[in-house]
């Protein structure tokens, strides 16, 4: 796996030790992988160090908060990851909805951040990266960039986000507060499915080599840290719910591809309880199910190209979902006739409505997509979908302001909110739904040989031996491997949580 960047051994003695040296001097920790997927495991003298930091502040103990068992507050720890179960009363359909809430991490409200820690850190211990003289860059459409921004800053490192300019503004709001410098934030043209454009600014930046690209989409850190963080995280939820009701059975697991880092979830769940794995597109470019191309505004779901880290063999069932469903039900779940007409009207039920500013619109797209799978398969009472809200409504102020300007430009009022719950959730159909057979996913793996090896240079036994899920198995091994090397590099810093600089 020469080309792949999966690393597990020390490459330059020199970079480690100069890390070692600079983080020694800042006074950070790591966490292991382990502990950010089974936070108990976390010594009590770190919980107890993370009492008096807030979960925004640039702090390195905020590092072992990456993880999906953050309380409401994101200052505490839950023994289940916060969820909601949408009732069928939202959702019109009668299998169990469940929803896991990224909203709980810190510093960006997003589980991405976890992802960014995942691709860094392994770098930064096998001595692939040098944080005192090279810079992380961060290609995104949004939350993977804020993730890789705030990982950057607390490991006292300088990053870079790349994304495309037409982009929320919040995103930007945010990576003004903690980019170091204006230029550390490089804009590209284009909105969502402008992934191209982020590619070509990434190789202009990596002609310097003090850039080191740290790119989601082909980072299999990302995968296995979803294999294993979020996929246990999910697996909690779903034990928790089965432990008062012993009948239910986990059908599936939806997500938006995106990087298809949050897939890798699926295919733990996939091992241990046997849920089918969904991946979800915009239907305004339908890479997997057609072959096809387009723009969006599902943001947070950067698309036209199949990931280098999507298990493609592993994934049964292709779902794509319209922008027009996602942007007017985020107007719904948010304005006050909205909630009166799902309260009032619907009967849903007040703390479903108050988690509802946890769904931004991928969010959204992940439970619509939900519902049409529920329907595709003629789920039933006891039969549960998981799927995760990555980000919360505020990430999109300015989106909705814009999308009841142009929707709802007489006002946003009940029969308004009658016509988009019945137009996207209750009339949620079947159809651009793909159960996958070996030529579909012959077909969609192959999308992926132009970018990845004509484009970016990945080798073509790289590339083809990604076919077999022997492949997948093997990389887990990595997970140990760094773990170790983690635990190694905090005992040659000697750094002890909440003690601060030496």
């Amino acid at each position: 796996m020469s080309s792949l960047g999966v690393e597990d051994r020390l490459v330059d003695v020199d970079t480690r030790d100069r890390a070692v040296a600079h983080f020694r001097s800042a006074g950070i920790v790591l966490p292991t992988l382990a502990e950010l997927a089974e936070p108990s495991l976390i010594p009590e003298p770190v919980t107890a160090a993370l009492a008096g930091v807030g979960p925004d502040d640039a702090d390195p103990r905020n590092l072992f908060r990456i993880h999906w068992f953050n309380d409401a507050a994101r200052t505490g720890r839950v023994g289940v990851p916060d969820h909601v179960v949408l009732p069928t009363e939202l959702t019109g359909v009668d299998a169990r909805i469940v929803v896991a809430l990224g909203d709980r991490f810190p510093m960006i409200r997003a589980h991405k951040v976890l992802a960014a820690y995942a691709c860094l850190v392994p770098r930064i211990v096998t001595g692939r990266f040098d944080p005192t003289r090279q810079r992380a860059v961060w290609p995104s459409t949004g939350n993977y960039c804020r993730g890789g921004m705030a990982i950057s800053r607390i490991l006292d490192c300088r990053g870079v986000a790349v994304l495309p300019e037409g982009m929320s503004r919040e995103r930007f709001d945010w990576l003004r507060r903690w980019a170091a410098a204006p230029e550390d934030i490089v804009t590209t043209p284009g909105t969502e499915s402008n992934v191209r454009e982020i590619y070509e600014a990434c190789d202009d930046l990596a002609a310097d080599p003090t850039n080191v690209i740290i790119n989601q989409f082909s980072e299999f850190g990302n995968h296995l840290a979803h294999w294993r963080c979020t996929g246990r995280a999910l697996g909690a939820v779903f034990d928790h719910l089965r432990g008062t009701d012993a009948d239910l059975r986990l059908r599936a697991f939806v997500s938006a591809s995106g990087s298809a880092g949050t897939l890798g979830a699926g295919d733990h769940l996939k091992e241990a309880y046997g849920a089918a794995v969904v991946a979800v597109e915009a239907l305004e470019c339908p890479t997997m199910l057609r072959n096809g191309f387009g723009s969006h505004n599902i943001q947070g779901i950067g698309d036209k190209h199949i990931p280098l880290i999507h298990n493609v063999h592993n994934t049964d069932v292709v779902v794509d979902v319209t922008d027009r469903a996602t942007d007017q039900l985020s107007v719904l779940f948010s304005e006050p006739a909205g909630l009166a007409y799902l309260a009032d009207r619907r009967g849903v039920p007040e703390a479903t409505l108050a988690a509802l500013p946890s769904f931004g619109l991928s969010s959204i797209c992940n439970v619509v997509a939900a519902v049409k799978v529920a329907k595709h398969l003629d789920l039933g009472p006891d039969d549960v979908i998981v799927t995760v809200a990555t980000d919360g409504a505020p990430m999109y102020d300015s989106e909705r302001q814009r999308i009841r300007a142009r929707d709802f430009a007489d006002g946003f009022d009940e029969a308004a909110a009658a016509e988009v719950f019945g137009r996207w959730l209750l009339g949620a159909d079947t159809s651009d739904l793909l159960e996958t057979t070996t030529r579909d996913r012959e077909r969609i793996f192959d999308l992926g040989y132009y970018t990845w090896v004509e484009q970016r240079g990945t080798s073509i036994e790289d590339f083809v031996a990604r076919r077999d899920q022997a492949f997948w198995t093997g990389l887990r091994s990595r997970l140990e491997a760094w773990d170790e090397m983690i635990a190694d590099f905090n005992a040659r810093t000697g750094a002890v949580v909440g003690a601060g600089p030496r």
